[in-house]
């Protein structure tokens, strides 16, 4: 909702993620200060990336995700979160058909985080 303050809105989740055909192609559903939630859907497995500097929160809507990590991966399921913190390697992986993810992270986040590939989405679409 940036760009009109005074606007008051909701989002629909299920609605959000209906819009979304393409896997890992994250959407921004809002602004919180210098934060965004955005949602993606996850299929298979993401590439190991880190962030210098910025924290990641994955929140599973629908499915199930693998966070790996260098020192274990942590399995979660719907209604369960995860905090990523800056500099720590991790892999996203789907362990469903699809998984529906809420993220919250700094403005600044690249989704590929320190790794530029064809995956790199540096302006993601708003919904």
């Amino acid at each position: 909702m940036k760009g009109d303050e005074n606007k008051i809105g909701k989002v629909n989740l299920a609605d959000a993620f209906s819009t979304i055909s393409e896997a890992w192609s994250p959407r921004i559903a809002g602004d919180i200060n210098d934060m965004q939630v955005k949602i993606a859907k996850f299929e298979g497995q993401f590439d190991w990336h880190h962030h210098e500097a910025e924290d990641e929160l994955f929140l599973v809507i629908k499915g199930k995700l693998r966070m790996g990590l260098r020192d274990g991966d942590v399995d979660l399921e719907e209604g369960e979160m995860i905090i990523v913190p800056h500099g720590v390697e991790h892999r996203p992986e789907s362990l469903s058909d699809e998984c529906h993810v809420l993220m919250l992270e700094p403005a600044t986040t690249l989704n590929t985080g320190t790794e530029q590939s064809a995956r790199t989405i540096s302006d993601p679409a708003r919904l």
